[in-house]
């Protein structure tokens, strides 16, 4: 991706916060200049992969495929320092975006239309062998239970929420001409490095074209720690 794109989508989604009224923490709005001066108390953002994230999952193409995100908060599997059990997210779709096919070998999530347009998420067994099992889905929403065909796209208004469960393939679509949708999600503590199982080869972090400055640090961007005096 172009650094003016990523910069171009952190805008976007900022907007969109701002409209649904949701309160970010203060490291989401630091400069790349500020992070230059954060010390070793700010560990926990930089050890755990707090803050934006954009991806275009490698494809080239975000205004079809690829999704915003920020993690808000997050536990590490192999860090006993950060005992969270816990992750919170906000991720972000335009219209007419889709955010690939995938599970997740161990979290449990819920995933929150928190406002905006319509979400849909289109859900599928795991076959036992990374494929598309073609067997009736365990859909939990919003305290309601019950079994959908294999490939149903659940749909999620403002407010409604669905929980996904580890081997459970998910895909996420905006229903077209409803509008960008800020998106949830409350989950076991997690890492995206090794617990995101994609139906198609992607790549979870791009590659980035600098072709302007950044305007806020990516998750995996960040400086080492300045010695305080």
């Amino acid at each position: 991706m172009k650094r003016s794109e990523i910069n171009k989508v952190i805008k976007e989604m900022e907007d969109l916060i701002t409209k649904v009224g949701f309160a970010l923490p203060p490291f989401c709005s630091w400069t790349p200049e500020e992070w230059q001066t954060k010390g070793h108390e700010y560990d926990e953002i930089r050890d755990n992969m707090l803050g934006w994230d954009i991806t275009d999952y490698g494809l080239g193409d975000f205004d079809r495929i690829g999704m915003g995100l920020i993690t808000l908060r997050n536990g590490n599997q192999h860090d006993d320092r950060y005992r969270k059990t816990y992750a919170e997210k906000l991720l972000f779709l335009r219209d007419d975006m889709i955010s690939p096919m995938h599970f997740h070998w161990i979290k449990t999530e819920d995933i929150i239309n928190r406002g905006g347009g319509t979400l849909l998420i289109q859900v599928y067994n795991d076959d036992g062998e990374g494929g598309l099992a073609d067997t009736d889905v365990l859909v939990n929403s919003d305290g309601r239970s019950y079994h959908v065909p294999a490939g149903t796209e659940v749909r999620l208004e403002p407010g409604q929420s669905l929980t996904l469960r580890p081997h459970q393939y998910h895909e996420f679509h905006v229903v077209s001409g409803t509008g960008s949708v800020l998106i949830g999600e409350v989950s076991q503590a997690n890492d995206d490095n090794t617990d995101n199982r994609f139906y198609e080869p992607v790549y979870r972090f791009p590659e980035i074209e600098e072709d302007e400055p950044p305007y806020r640090l990516l998750c995996n961007e960040y400086p080492e720690a300045t010695e305080q005096k």
